[in-house]
């Protein structure tokens, strides 16, 4: 973790305005829900994911790469990467492991019968929501892994939504049921100060300079 003298120095070179949006952003973020994608080929998809955990207010992505690895799509984020914190798994097995010892319940997304509906969703404890790919859906290592099956209900003759969609559809109405509840959804002061560092560090194109100035004064 960066000293709170550099990051004292850093904030310093941000607007007022910048400051403040960053400690008003950062007060609405939560760690409480996390979401992990399992090799969605269409980068279009996965990056459309990270802007919608941005714009709930959900921190951590976890991206799992066992088949299909690839750069995150700068374009389609629209600058998102930049301010979610994204986990990169090279299996699915590794993903569900540090998951679990963060101490998430696994919850699987699936359009199936026997899975919860979206509305009836218990958000007491801390979960991981994983979303899979567009044809097939998650993998079966996921679903007999799982602890919980959850689904959006659907009324039409289609079963099925982009995994986008879903994704945004699940994270406003499960942050939102955050929200309003009494469970401790915000982040700790260690997870604010990190997730502030990270989000400075990003936002200087001259970053490594700055460092060397910081030590050179300090």
């Amino acid at each position: 973790m960066a000293s709170p003298q550099f990051i004292t120095f850093l904030e310093d070179m941000l607007t007022p305005e910048r400051k403040a949006l960053f400690e008003k952003v950062l007060n609405e973020r939560t760690n409480h829900i996390t979401v992990a994608t399992e090799d969605v080929y269409q980068l279009h998809n996965t990056s459309a994911v990270i802007r919608s955990c941005d714009v709930f207010g959900v921190q951590n992505v976890h991206v799992i790469e066992e088949k299909n690895q690839k750069k995150i799509d700068r374009e389609i984020a629209m600058g998102a990467q930049k301010w979610v914190s994204l986990n990169r798994h090279d299996s699915t097995a590794d993903c569900i492991t540090d998951l679990r010892e963060k101490g998430y319940k696994i919850v699987a997304t699936t359009p199936h019968d026997g899975a919860e509906v979206l509305t009836n969703f218990d958000i007491t404890e801390p979960c991981a929501i994983f979303f899979g790919t567009e044809k097939d859906g998650l993998s079966d290592e996921v679903l007999s892994k799982a602890d919980a099956f959850l689904k959006i209900p659907m009324y039409g003759f289609t079963e099925s939504l982009n995994i986008s969609v879903s994704a945004a559809i699940i994270l406003q109405q499960l942050t939102g049921k955050l929200r309003s509840s009494s469970v401790d959804w915000k982040l700790s002061e260690t997870d604010k100060i990190e997730t502030k560092f990270e989000w400075l560090s990003k936002s200087f194109k001259n970053f490594n300079q700055l460092v060397k100035k910081f030590h050179d004064i300090y």
